[in-house]
């Protein structure tokens, strides 16, 4: 099998080894919203499809054909498991009367003795639908079977976009939702169309009058969070010409803005700008969405650019996916100015080859995509995706595996393929690097049938990157784990 990778042409990535941003390669992801649970960090984002016109070329993404979300989740910030495509609106999604599903919101809570989780999500700019589940990774389902927020709603009818919902859980278990958006004309220094309410105890419905947030330059992207005693609401500037701005708060176009209260639901005081649009960073300028999150004791800001689109040279643009940075907080509470970079994030624990990982966790790939199975996950159940290797040259990448000062003595994958011939080299450090071991891919039959193939393995001990390298096409790699 060696001589299969002897002059092997190695697909070329998109992030280089040494960059941890973006986090998500296989396909786009926007709007990222953050949500711990047990030791893992959940992101949920817009699922940004390619659109073409009516001759077949790609054209800049309007968002109008979005009908799905993302999640994907980590324990470590750098390796993500992904979990699929969550099917939201159109007539074969959890809310069939949707047209559209953008920029979720998630949380969970414990009601009635048993946690459940809720997504809430944008349909279009005209109404707020939520989801819920028994699991941060679905399967999913409409609760109300219609709109949870609509310009029915007192104070809601001049919203101009009903949509980027953020949702906060309260130390005292009482939850609330922060939403709205846009500018009307002639009130692009107060647009007051920003909104807060109080969330019932179900989660699903609503408490009292939504309140108005008065944000200076308010644009889109509300965002909330608790830190000490003091509330965060955060949002995304608008793109108003500033020439002949007058006032005490003016901020910069399309940046992350935070104000603060002592009161979930305001009033609230500007403090100021902690993100500049992704484009002083990248040189590629979109609009601006954001998540902030608290995991491991440390503060972490999610945010999308055009990074990946821009690196892909697309011939059209509006394509975004998502990025991380570490967020500073002073003891005072002040956040300091946030910096986008391709560097991103420090691991914060290694990753442990000698337990079962699902082969869609990866920090780097190039080549390959994922897509869902009907076989079942020894970690996540009946949501279950694979590797699906395309070609000869594709790979993926580990960050960080401890194979611990024993080492490994054997490697074990559960794979399918309709043919032979297929193979898989292990190698560490680089795709390129030091092969610890090679496996041939049995021919199971058919895509849906799965084997474990056991092979010995030799030289991998201590701290590596991990790479598997794929020989051949049309093969799902599911899962593996490593003997000591």
């Amino acid at each position: 099998m060696e001589n299969l990778f002897k002059n092997i042409k190695l697909t070329e990535g998109y992030k280089s080894l040494e960059n941890n941003n973006p986090i998500l390669l296989q396909r786009f992801g926007a709007d990222p919203y953050a949500m711990e649970y047990d030791g893992r960090i959940y992101i949920y984002t817009t699922n940004d499809v390619y659109e073409y016109d009516n001759d077949g070329k790609l054209i800049e993404n309007s968002y109008k054909i979005i009908q799905n979300l993302n999640c994907i989740s980590s324990d470590d910030l750098v390796n993500w498991t992904d979990h699929g495509i969550i099917q939201v609106a159109g007539p074969n999604g959890a809310s069939s009367w949707a047209e559209n599903s953008w920029a979720p919101a998630a949380a969970h809570k414990t009601i009635n003795g048993k946690e459940k989780f809720f997504l809430y999500y944008a349909n279009n700019a005209s109404t707020i639908g939520v989801l819920s589940s028994d699991s941060p990774i679905g399967p999913w389902v409409d609760p109300l079977g219609k709109p949870m927020i609509t310009r029915e709603i007192e104070n809601c009818s001049n919203v101009e976009w009903l949509f980027d919902p953020a949702v906060l859980v309260d130390d005292d278990g009482k939850a609330y939702l922060y939403f709205g958006g846009g500018v009307p004309e002639g009130k692009e220094a107060m647009p007051n169309t920003a909104r807060a309410v109080e969330l019932g105890e179900d989660m699903i419905s609503i408490v009292g009058v939504p309140v108005t947030i008065e944000a200076p330059y308010l644009f889109e992207d509300s965002g909330i969070n608790k830190i000490g005693d003091t509330y965060y609401y955060s949002y995304c500037s608008n793109w108003s010409s500033r020439d002949n701005a007058v006032g005490k708060y003016v901020p910069k176009i399309a940046e992350i803005i935070i104000m603060t209260s002592k009161n979930p639901l305001g009033p609230w005081t500007y403090n100021g700008s902690i993100l500049e649009n992704p484009g002083t960073f990248f040189e590629a300028w979109s609009n601006n969405h954001h998540s902030m999150i608290k995991f491991k004791e440390k503060w972490y800001m999610f945010y999308h650019s055009l990074l990946l689109c821009n690196d892909m040279s697309l011939p059209a643009t509006g394509y975004r996916t998502t990025n991380v940075e570490e967020v500073e907080v002073l003891d005072d509470g002040t956040i300091k100015p946030i910096i986008g970079t391709r560097a991103g994030v420090k691991q914060v624990k290694n990753l442990d080859p000698f337990i079962v990982n699902e082969a869609e966790t990866f920090a780097w790939m190039a080549g390959i995509t994922t897509t869902s199975t009907q076989e079942e996950s020894a970690v996540y159940g009946k949501t279950n995706l694979v590797v699906n290797v395309l070609e000869t040259g594709n790979w993926i990448g580990l960050s960080n595996v401890d194979f611990g000062t024993e080492g490994a003595s054997s490697f074990t994958a559960k794979l399918s393929s309709k043919i032979s011939g297929n193979a898989i080299k292990i190698c560490l450090d680089s795709p390129s690097g030091e092969a610890i071991g090679y496996l041939e891919v049995p021919n199971t039959g058919s895509d849906n049938e799965y084997k474990n193939v056991t092979v010995e393995i030799k030289n991998a001990k201590g701290m590596h990157n991990l790479f598997f390298v794929f020989s051949g096409e049309g093969f799902q790699f599911d899962c593996w784990k490593f003997e000591k």
